[in-house]
């Protein structure tokens, strides 16, 4: 079929003062080349990023001399590991000192990150971070099999479904331009998931986007009602870990491969994988990733650790080596067999909130027990689950319930499956409640940490 709106979409990125068309073609030609040639592009906008911090950016100017880092107008990138990280507190109490002079001049606007963890933070961004961002998320929708203007679905967080708020016409011009339905990840009543139903094959999209949570409770309501509906060519799994489980659910339900794309308000795109599925594909050309370990040292291939960005775009509130808030392990191979020359991340492990602790240090990922609660032990008689560590020693599992007679035969081994995890002396306490709501911003939580 004729992809009319293609054309029309790079023209009015251009009318617009968006280069992101020029940016994408830059992107398609450069993803096959050398991990080195990457690299060397990379610290080329690394160098970039740092002379404009120290020159323009208060917070920075002592912080990169000191860490001689840059001196005298030249950046030592030997020296970068030296910078201290930069924390969502320190964001919070330096405020204006993170803006550089010149940000009334690159078209700034503000962003917020979404509050999962607490109070959200506040963000400087420009159009030029905005630009190489869209050229990012093409290059992504592109791996998927997905081109500017073919029809997208998205299953989404929409407040506007929540408070019946009027959408903006031209938010609304701009999704029918670019081809783009939303579905409300907020109201997913079983109701409400049967007209999804009859939407979606109406419009046959030919690329999903979705929050994880959302589309794995969609594909097991599919399941549940022996709903079928259009086959995409990829469906994006975003804003949430996509763990192999509920990937495995989702691409045996629709029939298309799930792909996990990692970015968040705050970088914008960081990651993402090809078909493959062999690893997250760094986003080397829009923010340098490091995974550290608690000693701030990089962490060895398999290695769990603290995700660290460097935003390589945004000259109005650089952020350098910033603790994003999120876990991830570190790739035990260099290198994809898609022949791509960007670095990997083995996986995305989530958000620190949704990783548990134990009191002799060990730390549980969420997703052991979305594999025993979600999966393993759950026989069709489980709807929706939360699992909250409220102490050490202390676990409350949250459950909307199919089937309760069913369940009490599991229990016992759902007990067990996390005292093996957690130790033989951890309470655990079972709520039966009529639905979970997800977060203000759309997102569901399948783990949450109270432990400090």
């Amino acid at each position: 079929m004729l992809n009319w709106r293609k054309p029309l979409i790079y023209s009015a990125f251009s009318i617009s003062g968006y280069p992101v068309f020029t940016k994408y073609r830059f992107l398609k030609s450069v993803e096959y080349k050398s991990q080195n040639e990457l690299l060397d592009l990379q610290n080329k906008k690394l160098e970039t990023i740092l002379k404009h911090a120290c020159e323009y950016v208060p917070y920075y100017k002592k912080l990169l001399a000191d860490s001689d880092s840059v001196k005298n107008g030249k950046v030592n990138l030997d020296n970068f590991t030296n910078i201290p990280p930069l924390t969502k507190n320190i964001i919070k109490t330096q405020k204006n000192n993170l803006y550089s002079r010149d940000h009334t001049k690159r078209s700034s606007f503000w962003n917020t990150t979404g509050g999962s963890t607490g109070e959200p933070t506040a963000f400087l961004q420009d159009k030029n971070f905005k630009a190489w961002g869209f050229a990012h998320r093409l290059l992504c929708n592109h791996w998927a099999g997905k081109e500017p203007g073919q029809p997208e679905l998205k299953l989404w967080g929409s407040e506007r479904d929540v408070f019946g708020e009027a959408e903006k016409i031209s938010t609304t011009l701009r999704r029918r331009g670019f081809n783009v339905l939303v579905l409300s990840s907020f109201l997913m009543t079983e109701e409400i998931m049967m007209r999804y139903v009859k939407t979606w094959n109406h419009f046959k999209p030919r690329m999903v986007e979705a929050y994880t949570s959302s589309i794995f409770e969609f594909a097991k309501f599919l399941n549940r009602t022996q709903q079928k509906v259009a086959t995409p060519s990829a469906v994006i799994c975003s804003a949430e870990t996509l763990t192999e489980d509920v990937r495995k659910v989702i691409e045996q339900t629709l029939g298309s491969v799930a792909i996990n794309k990692y970015g968040s308000r705050d970088a914008g795109l960081i990651a993402c994988e090809c078909p493959k599925k062999e690893g997250l594909h760094e986003m080397l050309l829009h923010n340098k990733i490091e995974i550290l370990d608690e000693n701030h040292q990089p962490c060895q291939p398999e290695q769990c650790g603290k995700v660290h960005i460097t935003t390589l775009n945004n000259f109005s509130m650089p952020l350098i080596r910033y603790d994003i808030g999120d876990m991830a392990v570190a790739a035990r191979q260099r290198d994809c067999s898609c022949d791509r020359g960007s670095p990997m991340i083995e996986k995305i492990i989530g958000r620190h909130i949704e990783t548990f602790k134990t009191k002799d240090g060990r730390k549980i990922p969420g997703e052991f027990f979305i594999h025993f609660v979600g999966v393993v032990y759950n026989k069709n008689f489980i709807k929706k689950f939360q699992v909250i560590q409220k102490d050490y020693d202390y676990i409350l599992v949250r459950l909307v319930l199919l089937d309760e007679d069913i369940f009490k035969q599991y229990k016992p081994q759902i007990i067990k499956a996390i005292q093996k995890l957690m130790g033989d002396a951890c309470k655990i306490e079972f709520e039966y409640v009529d639905d979970i709501k997800p977060l203000q911003s759309g997102k569901y939580l399948y783990t949450i940490s109270e432990v400090e």
